[in-house]
């Protein structure tokens, strides 16, 4: 079920006034539970199999690790099982494909059979929520709940389970075990943030999504100007389309009385490569750092090793984004950027005297960049895209205008928003009267339910 869909709207509008009719009994969490399966269940009740089965295997391993003197023993099993479903359902097809590839080139007729897509949507991200959730119960950080139904519903809370943000089991944990009170504020301010992420999905992300389909499924019949502009559109396609997502999930459990954690902190304001991933897909990049990075030693055991720490890390970022090379590539070029720019961002030169303009440019235009191997259909594909918007012709018979106007209201509602003004857009009578705009553009110009969200693939 999307967000952006009839059928949500009206399984939301069921669900709830009977949520706040039972928040303070015992009804609260089945009622939650129950009503997350159905929301699951409406993609492919198939779905809910993995989803069930993660669930109750981490239950009762963190069961055993409580109580057995070997708990790394139930640890480690716990995190093989989570990424073995993991591999299964996600990159089967992705590993068969390759080993026939490299078959063929050793001269061996033989050939693995390559499975259908089969992979649920949201499974990475309840996943990986998971493996946080049995790392963290190890190390001591959060209690192990030993409620299977707060448990269940932790991992299957609905608002966050198709595309995050990727919870911490310290924060969602315990706004399920007690009652939170809803209060009219809640509302208010959920509806605003759910309204948002809708006006970012459908009036901003699906437009920009038009121009972007069209020039990357057939790169070779552009020039670089649209080239160029694509791989720029797409760069705030992707952000509106996920960010959208997280901001409707976000004001989803705002309205119920439970604040998930923020996402995306305005990500091309960024002043430098860190900074950009301290502000996109934060609940992501954070996992990746206190479970990949920091474990693999950090910045602790020198420069080399630091280096390898972050490609290792990038690099597996960019595979569970999807089962395909050009993934791959895309974490090792942003890899290949923080070690460029790694110790320039620390000086006092780069902090203080270079504008920060040319900062926010640098970092765009590297980011931009590399977005082209994350949208291209092959790595193919991207070679000749950035070769043509290097080499062919500045001719370009369409420029999008509207696009870049909508780019640059949102740009400059950031760059306000991050300055010492932003007491003027949170003003009440402000901030209703963009809402105001914002449905009233979209009641003009959108039409049907939109498309499905990128983020939903991985």
């Amino acid at each position: 079920m999307l967000f952006q869909t009839l059928p949500f709207f009206a399984f939301f509008a069921i669900l709830y006034p009977l949520y706040l009719l039972t928040k303070e009994t015992r009804l609260r969490l089945p009622l939650l539970l129950a009503a997350s399966y159905v929301f699951y269940a409406w993609l492919s009740p198939l779905y809910l199999l993995p989803l069930i089965y993660a669930t109750v295997a981490d239950y009762l391993m963190l069961a055993q690790m409580a109580r057995s003197r070997r708990p790394k023993t139930w640890l480690a099993l716990s995190i093989v099982n989570s990424l073995g479903v993991l591999a299964f359902f996600k990159y089967s097809a992705f590993l068969a494909t390759n080993i026939n590839s490299a078959l063929s080139l050793a001269g061996v007729a033989y050939a693995l059979p390559v499975p259908n897509k089969l992979l649920p949507a949201g499974l990475s991200f309840f996943l990986l929520q998971s493996i946080g959730y049995v790392i963290d119960v190890h190390r001591g950080t959060v209690p192990r709940e030993k409620s299977l139904l707060t448990h269940a519903a932790f991992v299957s809370f609905f608002p966050r389970l198709l595309a995050g943000p990727i919870e911490r089991a310290g924060n969602l944990l315990p706004q399920l075990r007690t009652s939170v009170p809803v209060t009219l504020r809640d509302f208010t301010d959920g509806l605003s943030i759910f309204v948002v992420g809708y006006f970012k999905k459908v009036a901003l992300a699906d437009y920009l999504a038009l121009y972007v389909a069209k020039v990357y499924g057939a790169p070779g019949q552009f020039r670089a100007p649209a080239l160029i502009l694509a791989t720029f559109l797409f760069a705030w396609q992707i952000y509106f389309d996920f960010s959208g997502y997280t901001d409707m999930a976000r004001g989803v459990a705002r309205m119920m009385g439970i604040r998930l954690m923020l996402n995306f902190d305005n990500p091309y304001l960024a002043s430098s490569m860190g900074d950009f991933w301290k502000r996109w897909h934060i609940s992501l990049s954070s996992w990746f750092r206190d479970y990949v990075y920091i474990p693999l030693g950090g910045n602790r055991k020198g420069k080399v090793a630091t280096y390898r720490n972050v490609f290792l890390t990038m690099v597996l970022s960019g595979l569970w984004h999807g089962a395909a090379w050009t993934y791959v590539l895309w974490g090792a070029v942003h890899a290949l950027g923080n070690f460029a720019t790694r110790e320039l961002e620390r000086t006092s030169f780069y902090l203080h005297k270079v504008p920060y303009a040319i900062k926010l440019l640098i970092v765009l235009v590297f980011v931009t960049f590399a977005w082209a191997f994350f949208r291209a259909e092959s790595i193919g594909a991207a070679g000749t895209i950035i070769a043509r918007a290097f080499t062919s012709g500045l001719d370009d018979p369409y420029v999008p205008l509207l696009a870049l106007t909508l780019i640059a209201a949102v740009w400059a509602y950031q760059f306000l928003f991050a300055s010492r003004l932003r007491w003027v857009l949170e003003a009440g009578a402000v901030r209703v009267g963009l809402v105001i705009a914002m449905l009233v553009y979209m009641i003009l110009t959108v039409g049907g339910e939109g498309q499905q969200f990128i983020y939903m693939q991985f």
